[in-house]
């Protein structure tokens, strides 16, 4: 049976890794391709593969080639297909001062729990991805210990397991990038602390905060917000200015969407539907930072919506509307630790809720912006 690239693959076969010219030309950061064994070529519409990969629950893909379907396992980076030659491979396609922002995650036992957010048990690890990634670096096929409270872990990158060495419980270990997210280091130091890259988008109009809606069922705009959506307007805004070519990958519930910058539009991956999307510009009056911060609150118990307010006194906050949107900006998807009173609580951006660490009482929390 013939392997067609010129149906199945679009262009020509490479050999070699591309350059970042061609990152910058697509919107991308990676690059999917398969070989046949006599060339590599990259796959259509390999942004589908790409908001799969980076879903640490997910195991693999199956692609439709022209020849028959082919499932893409991720975990060995493997092909099954109707040709026994078959290979995949991602590239990564960066600069010499970019890197991809790593998730590194553990096998719970209800879910995949990224290192550093709690487990279904309600702790969390001593480390976190990007400390998990300095390791990986430094020796692949290594090992290093960790501790929780008073477990002590071994994560092997060989076999990609984590072992607690005083139950002999053996937990996978997934290492999945960021969709698309790549950070940069300006002093060429790739082993210190990445920082942003600078927004490339409108830097002129820092004055403006934008808001991102999608024309819902009823013909009206919409706005993404969290907890209902995993993105809000203030994120999609970030990864915009970071590049106005990319596609996004989201979630709603149960199901999984792309938001495409170019052409303003979103794609439900698995049925596709196609909703437009629109940007718009809401000027800040006051010039004063503290009033151009976002508003944080919490739903006490009697249903008002309350604000986080820091002081020293008996029963007020330990952090302000503006600690936590500082610690938002950094991750938007983590968590912060805080005290009121004689309590301590943990607030996570992901489901908008804080808890009570002694009663486990939840509580709604909402981002109100200016």
């Amino acid at each position: 049976m013939n392997f067609d690239p010129a149906v199945v693959l679009r262009g020509k076969g490479i050999t070699e890794l591309p350059n970042s010219s061609m990152a910058t030309a697509s919107g991308n950061h990676f690059e999917w391709q398969l070989y046949n064994g006599q060339q590599w070529a990259s796959i259509l519409n390999d942004f589908i593969i790409e908001a799969h990969y980076c879903q640490p629950g997910a195991n693999g893909i199956t692609i439709n080639l022209t020849f028959g379907n082919a499932y893409i396992d991720f975990d060995g980076m493997t092909v099954d297909g109707p040709l026994v030659n078959l290979r995949v491979r991602r590239n990564a396609l960066l600069s010499p001062d970019q890197k991809e922002v790593i998730g590194w995650y553990y096998r719970d036992n209800q879910r995949w729990c990224e290192y550093g957010s709690d487990g279904s048990g309600g702790r969390s690890s001593s480390i976190k991805s990007d400390f998990m990634e300095q390791q990986y670096v430094k020796n692949p096929s290594g090992s290093f210990q960790f501790t929780v409270g008073s477990m002590t872990y071994k994560v092997d990158f060989a076999h990609m397991t984590q072992t607690n060495l005083s139950t002999k419980m053996l937990r996978n270990v997934r290492r999945r990038p960021k969709f698309n997210e790549v950070v940069t280091d300006n002093s060429g130091n790739l082993n210190s602390l990445p920082t942003l890259a600078s927004p490339s988008a409108n830097p002129s109009n820092s004055s403006s905060h934008y808001i991102w809606e999608f024309m819902d069922d009823e013909g009206v705009w919409a706005e993404y917000q969290k907890p209902g959506c995993s993105l809000d307007s203030a994120e999609i805004e970030r990864l915009y200015r970071l590049n106005p070519q990319r596609q996004v990958s989201f979630t709603v519930r149960r199901f999984t969407y792309t938001l495409y910058f170019v052409g303003m539009y979103q794609v439900n991956n698995k049925y596709g539907t196609k909703r437009a999307v629109r940007r718009t510009a809401s000027e800040i009056q006051s010039t004063n930072s503290t009033s151009s911060q976002a508003r944080w609150q919490f739903k006490d118990m009697d249903g008002n919506w309350k604000d986080y307010v820091k002081g020293a006194s008996r029963g007020c906050c330990s952090v302000s509307s503006e600690d936590i949107e500082a610690r938002y900006g950094l991750d938007s998807t983590g968590t912060m630790s805080f005290t009121a009173g004689r309590f301590s609580y943990k607030l996570d951006f992901s489901s908008m809720t804080q808890t009570n660490l002694s009663t486990n009482t939840a509580r709604s929390v909402q981002r109100l912006l200016p």
